[in-house]
């Protein structure tokens, strides 16, 4: 056995927090990637905005919704925040215009969240513009990538790998928020990459379920899903949904803090995990209805 050594760095706690046993209790996993609220001291010295106006990329307390809804599945929630690294662009999706490493990683991704200032760092915001008061040093943005974002895509490979071998299937939700459509707008939308990244059984069982609480619901439009949707997705027998729920769903009216709708949306959720668990094990599950509050 090693000496105890009392100057040896303390290991790096994961950016995220887990829930759920070591073994997989369903084959669904939840994800919650873009509801962190850690904004490292770094970040915060390189603002040139106010501090609002990079909260306004979070997923606003998304993450209060899913523990509410969870049981026992595997979820995963980030703790950091997307202005300090997107989980859901891929690695190669860096912006030169901030980042002086971009072009010395090999080629980088000019996709359009790229050009639109919302690559693996986010550059700008609508209404506020640019966020940074200078471009990130190449080590920076890869320690980010070492520390911040590939420990959250390992475990999450790991969990519905884990649940694949277990239950002979997987199927990743994938949650998030987003503002408002207006209204006659759906409030909940749900991406699986125009089809390709889940089978339809799976996402016609969550939109049974959001369809009997009478909420308006659509499929990839605007949102069908991004980065981790297709690095997770593994034909027929790993399957990835994206949710997405309209913040007034559950926030306050202010669009600040977890309001009144917050447990009602949670019980819609765990409505729709227990619809797609219910799917993957070949139950026969009718939809019910979400009680008012």
């Amino acid at each position: 056995m090693a000496a105890f050594d009392p100057h040896a760095p303390a290991p790096l706690r994961p950016p995220f927090d887990r829930f759920g046993g070591t073994i997989p209790a369903s084959p669904v996993i939840v994800s919650v990637p873009h509801a962190g609220r850690d904004y490292p001291a770094a970040l915060l010295a390189a603002l040139r905005v106010p501090f609002v106006a990079v909260t306004v990329l979070e997923d606003r307390y998304v993450d209060a919704v899913a523990l509410l809804a969870h049981k026992d599945e595997t979820m995963l929630i980030q703790r950091r925040a997307r202005a300090w690294i997107d989980l859901n662009r891929n690695e190669q999706e860096r912006d030169p215009a901030i980042d002086e490493g971009a072009r010395a990683t090999g080629t980088p991704i000019a996709s359009a969240k790229v050009r639109g200032g919302l690559g693996l760092i986010p550059r700008r915001v609508a209404g506020a513009g640019d966020l940074w008061r200078r471009r990130f040093g190449a080590d920076d943005i890869a320690t980010r990538i070492t520390q911040d974002y590939r420990p959250y895509h390992a475990a999450l490979t790991g969990a519905l790998q884990a649940a694949r071998a277990r239950f002979g299937i997987a199927v990743l939700l994938d949650v998030h928020s987003m503002p408002s459509l207006g209204l006659g707008g759906p409030r909940i939308v749900l991406g699986d990459r125009h089809g390709r990244s889940a089978g339809a059984r799976f996402v016609d069982a969550i939109e049974r379920t959001v369809r009997a609480a009478e909420i308006p619901c659509a499929r990839n439009t605007p949102y069908a899903g991004a980065h981790i949707l297709d690095t997770q997705a593994q034909g027929g027998v790993v399957h990835a949904i994206q949710i997405e729920f309209d913040r007034t769903l559950y926030l306050d009216p202010a669009g600040d803090l977890p309001g009144d709708g917050l447990h009602k949306t949670a019980r819609l959720l765990r409505a729709m995990i227990d619809s797609v668990e219910a799917e993957a094990s070949g139950r026969i599950t009718a939809p019910h209805a979400i009680a008012a509050e």
